[in-house]
């Protein structure tokens, strides 16, 4: 890792614990207590505190069940829109949610967004996605993009895990313009774009944030976010995106078109956008063996199990078959080193999505069964297809919850930012 790249790493790290730390200290209401002893709902998916992770790691777990055909259980998806506040807005984790949410109740807009994302997909939760659609253009920031908390800076992860909300509920994000700038997401995306100006290896990453002077920085987690987002997609989309071209390989991403001395690629559309980042991704993929490497201080050398995954999710949406499969493969090999892969509904999430959106077979993942995997985090699904359940038939299957631990949170940054909160 170059000296730039690990003082990006920091400077991302920084900007994290400035954003969260605030936030953590202020909040004294029941959102912001963790549950100590107390018993876990019976409908959450995992074992570990989910005061950080709660709904995002519930919404993966339903998002991947769902790509893949499974029937979840009643109990996890009540529980899901029972954390849904009356304004819309989800927190993060909300221990008990018979009691109203408070002005001292800290909304999550990643959560929110990731809960939109799957109660679209599950289907008859209408009212409750307009609902939450709404609150997050109540929120919007004048730049057209949303930060992790309300009135936030504007953050590259954050908005992209937006704009595959507002896809999901059927609104095109172009259109979704905020309501003093008239600016839309992709105008607040695209900002955080490095361009022609950028060291030459690091033209069309996307940056987390900019830093105090204005500077932006190449992150992996970002951009891996970012690419998808600027193709208007949300994190279940299948193979080739949402223009149905399946599994047909485009060739390699499209980068940057710059002269010699630094000049051209300011005018970008979306499109254009999400082919540099692919571009940059495929070529950091390529010198990481296959790999995304962790942006965490003194763990530079160390893989990123859980950026990588989304960074074969994008690369796939773009129809870019062949990087998406070798870093699936990596992921696949190595499967067995990320611990979270056993019981962290999040990170199985991750890859159930991965495995779908890159024509894998999450049934047969590296000699395991993803799916039967996740469905063992939580509640009994209702019903498993045939081929998902590893037996023959497809007749209901009934999982118990296992009691090993996850761990909680996204790792650093589709998540340094919320997608942080993510458990990895």
């Amino acid at each position: 890792m170059s000296l730039r790249r690990t003082a990006a790493a920091l400077a991302a790290s920084t900007v994290l614990c400035a954003v969260a730390a605030p936030v953590a200290a202020a909040d004294e209401s029941p959102s912001a207590q963790a549950p100590a002893q107390r018993d876990l709902p019976s409908g959450l998916y995992g074992k570990d505190d989910p005061q950080y992770d709660g709904v995002w790691r519930q919404s993966t777990a339903l998002l991947a069940q769902d790509a893949v055909g499974v029937k979840p259980a009643s109990g996890a998806v009540a529980w899901l829109t029972g954390q849904q506040c009356e304004d819309g807005s989800f927190a993060s984790y909300r221990p008990d949610p018979t009691e109203a949410c408070t002005a001292k109740t800290v909304a999550d807009v990643n959560a929110t967004a990731a809960a939109v994302q799957a109660l679209a997909a599950l289907g008859g939760h209408g009212e409750r996605v307009e609902r939450a659609v709404q609150w997050l253009r109540l929120v919007q920031n004048d730049d057209g993009g949303w930060g992790f908390n309300p009135g936030s800076p504007s953050d590259a992860n954050s908005v992209s895990v937006v704009i595959g909300a507002l896809d999901a509920a059927g609104e095109d994000p172009a259109k979704a313009l905020s309501a003093k700038g008239e600016k839309s997401p992709y105008d607040s995306l695209l900002g955080f774009q490095l361009g022609c100006d950028a060291e030459k290896d690091e033209r069309g990453a996307f940056a987390y944030q900019p830093d105090e002077k204005g500077r932006l920085a190449a992150n992996d987690d970002a951009t891996a976010a970012a690419v998808l987002a600027s193709r208007g997609e949300g994190l279940a989309t299948g193979p080739g995106g949402e223009d149905g071209s399946g599994g047909e390989d485009r060739g390699a991403a499209k980068a940057l078109e710059c002269g010699e001395d630094g000049e051209g690629g300011v005018e970008r559309t979306p499109a254009e956008a999400a082919e540099a980042g692919a571009a940059y991704l495929t070529g950091v993929l390529e010198a990481g063996g296959g790999h995304l490497k962790s942006a965490m201080p003194g763990a530079e050398e160390q893989p990123d199990y859980g950026n990588t995954a989304d960074a074969v999710i994008a690369l796939a949406a773009g129809g870019h078959r062949d990087a998406a499969a070798e870093s699936l493969t990596w992921l696949e090999k190595n499967l067995g080193s990320w611990d979270k892969a056993t019981t962290s509904p999040a990170a199985l999430g991750q890859l159930v999505l991965a495995a779908r959106a890159a024509g894998g077979d999450p049934a047969e993942f590296g000699g395991v069964n993803l799916v039967e995997r996740l469905n063992a985090t939580g509640p009994a699904p209702v019903h498993v297809p045939s081929g998902q359940d590893g037996e023959d038939g497809g007749s209901p299957v009934m999982w118990s919850l296992i009691g090993a631990g996850l761990v909680a949170g996204a790792g650093a940054g589709f998540l340094i930012s919320m997608r942080r909160r993510r458990d990895r």
